[in-house]
């Protein structure tokens, strides 16, 4: 009997060794590859324009110097409008995590160069911390 059942189970389970290897039919449309041509057509365009205009483009990681946090709005905006009486060349970035508001300015390539201005902003602010982030190209 075992051999029986044996022989029934093996005859079953030898269809399930015969199974061809298929192949990959990709359909798609033919515009496809011209609209990833055109973008790439437009980004080597669009990136060199905007640095002529004087447009900022996100670049790559960089500094940034917090020289204020707070859960107060208004003491924000008034601090950044200090900073901007003093240094009106530097861009100042405020950004919002519950519940504070953060106070972070300049463009920094190196780590260097935000330290070089967070000496020089000691005597004027009492919290400064220098931040890796993204940060915007300057223009040339």
């Amino acid at each position: 009997m075992k051999l029986f059942f044996t022989c029934i189970i093996c005859l079953f389970a030898f269809p399930l060794f015969a199974q061809h290897k298929g192949e990959v039919t990709i359909i798609k449309d033919p515009l496809i590859d011209s609209l990833i041509e055109r973008r790439i057509q437009l980004n080597k365009v669009a990136a060199p324009a905007a640095a002529r205009n004087g447009g900022a483009i996100v670049s790559r990681m960089g500094y940034r110097v917090q020289i204020f946090y707070g859960s107060d709005r208004r003491e924000t905006y008034a601090e950044q409008a200090r900073f901007k009486a003093e240094y009106p060349k530097l861009n100042t970035y405020i950004t919002y995590k519950e519940p504070n508001y953060y106070l972070r300015v300049g463009d920094f390539r190196t780590r260097l160069e935000a330290q070089s201005l967070m000496n020089e902003l000691r005597s004027g602010f009492s919290t400064l911390f220098i931040f890796r982030e993204k940060i915007n190209a300057p223009s040339l």
